[in-house]
């Protein structure tokens, strides 16, 4: 039962975590303005793009996990669609980014809704693409390695933890 309840939490969980994690890139470069001011915040925000923040990722994940020769081929599967859907929200963001920063100032509500559409469907395509290679990587794991997995997932800490 327990592992139903997995099957269950870990794709909901990585749907949580990409969406967080895809509105960043696609608002980071949100020029916003005060109605009632007209004064501008400030642009100082520096984006990151999917590709970077994925491969930092990886990284952190790979010595979190404690993958294991035996399970390589299987991190590299998933790894690779990882790098993929990077390579193509960071493709996706600069067209949207431009498509938006052209028709901001036209776009009705409706408009708008359907922008963010698309980028939900963008989103839910990576995520189906990404749950095969993840699934099988899962299933080759000792318990110990499950539960550290089931734990990055549910706190969002990649890492080794500092508390004691």
């Amino acid at each position: 039962m327990k592992q139903k309840a997995y099957q269950f939490a870990l794709p909901v969980a990585l749907v949580v975590v990409m969406v967080a994690f895809l509105s960043a890139i696609f608002f980071a470069n949100a020029n916003l303005s005060f109605a009632a001011s007209g004064k501008k915040i400030s642009s100082a925000v520096v984006r990151t793009s999917a590709v970077e923040y994925t491969e930092a990722q990886i990284k952190q994940l790979e010595g979190a996990l404690n993958i294991t020769e035996a399970q390589k081929e299987l991190w590299n599967n998933l790894t690779q669609v990882m790098r993929e859907n990077a390579k193509d929200m960071d493709t996706f963001a600069d067209a949207r980014t431009k498509e938006r920063a052209e028709g901001t100032k036209t776009m009705n509500a409706v408009e708008r809704m359907k922008f963010h559409s698309q980028i939900t469907k963008t989103q839910l395509d990576q995520l189906e693409k990404l749950i095969p290679p993840f699934e099988a990587l899962y299933a080759s794991m000792s318990d110990q390695q499950k539960n550290i997995t089931d734990i990055v997932f549910r706190t969002g800490k990649h890492g080794k933890s500092k508390r004691k």
